[in-house]
């Protein structure tokens, strides 16, 4: 398995093969890794290996941190992991080799994280590698409060458990994905623009959305169109219009949300994040006043992005169908019936919600 740092230097150097010296003459003025090939192809791959050393270049400055986490007992990584990834195609949560990589903003700047489990569900760590122009041991605390919200490491879910043991259908579910942690995207913001573009289509038309937005508006870690970036952030948006928007796949509504979503967020901050310090009914009464989002998007966001773990977004027509296959029903259940089914496991529907989610990823043999 490669450690978080390999990962690491491999996100930003790119595959060039390691008998390959960048940048080193050889016949005919190429680079010695393609002087035996014919003409034409050696001149493509010496293209590609000057956009790899301007990527390389680009990474000159870069601070490496590595630390550590301890996550509340049990805990398996993969499982917030693909909760946030939910399909192999999402660009921005990346799983590889049993690594979590993911480029997140820090003080305004791209930060590029690799997260690997080395211990035990019953006994986990994590070891983490952040790569960045602005890190540094000082950053340290932060980073940790991020990677906590995010990959749920510090969710007691013992309440939970307890529950569920008093009903064993619940119980089987929760004991085939122990480990489990709730996982939160790294902002509202980011948690509203993924509802939004994931809205009535299928998941993989919303992610391959989001990663359309994140590579035209996002802040790449280094320079060169294979860095890896950020989720667009709100400024970063607002120079986007709705035809450019429209050239990415996005609908009008969709388009005219986002840009709308993100000019509040760019004129103040906390009209948007500032939402996660209020109650539930104030708190929701907030986000069904933005454009394009409804009852399904503002649960959602109040499960995916604030962590309340009493939320089933019960109009999510995955999760209805998650529910009959689940319960064994005859047809999958309404909004209405939905929140009847889900209501004798509160306060934890949420956290059914995802158990779903779970079960309907291994079904589709993703874990």
């Amino acid at each position: 398995m490669a450690t978080p740092v390999r990962q690491l230097r491999a996100t930003l150097h790119g595959l060039a093969p390691a008998r390959t010296r960048i940048g080193s003459a050889g016949a005919g003025g190429l680079c010695r890794g393609c002087s035996g090939d014919r003409p034409l192809a050696a001149q493509r791959k010496c293209l590609d290996h000057l956009r790899i050393a301007r990527q390389r270049k680009g990474a000159v400055g870069m601070k490496q941190l590595n630390f550590s986490l301890k996550p509340l007992a049990p805990y398996d990584l993969s499982y917030s992991v693909w909760l946030l990834r939910r399909r192999p195609t999402n660009e921005l949560d990346r799983w590889e080799d049993r690594t979590y990589h993911r480029v997140v903003l820090f003080g305004g700047r791209p930060v590029a994280l690799a997260v690997t489990q080395t211990g035990p569900r019953e006994r986990p760590e994590l070891e983490v590698s952040a790569l960045g122009r602005t890190i540094g041991p000082a950053e340290k605390p932060a980073l940790a409060r991020l990677l906590a919200r995010m990959l749920g490491t510090e969710v007691d879910l013992a309440p939970f458990y307890r529950t569920a043991r008093r009903d064993s259908q619940l119980d089987e579910l929760v004991q085939r994905f122990r480990g489990f942690k709730p996982p939160r995207f790294p902002s509202l913001f980011e948690t509203l623009a993924n509802a939004i573009l994931c809205q009535q289509i299928s998941l993989n038309v919303g992610l391959a959305l989001i990663g359309r937005v994140a590579r035209r508006w996002g802040l790449a870690l280094a320079p060169g169109n294979h860095s890896p970036h950020a989720f667009a952030r709100p400024a970063d948006l607002r120079s986007a219009r709705p035809q450019d928007l429209r050239r990415l796949g996005l609908s009008r509504h969709k388009a005219a949300a986002l840009l709308n979503l993100a000019a509040i967020a760019a004129r103040d901050e906390q009209a948007i994040e500032g939402i996660g310090a209020l109650g539930d009914a104030p708190a929701m009464e907030r986000l069904l006043a933005l454009r394009g989002v409804g009852p399904w998007s503002a649960e959602y966001a109040l499960l995916r992005g604030l962590g309340r773990l009493h939320f089933f977004p019960a109009g999510d027509v995955a999760a209805q169908k998650n529910l009959a296959r689940w319960l064994a029903l005859e047809r999958p259940p309404d909004t209405a019936e939905t929140r009847r089914l889900v209501a004798r496991w509160h306060p934890y529907e949420g956290l059914v919600y995802l158990h779903l989610l779970l079960f309907s990823l291994s079904a589709k043999g993703y874990l």
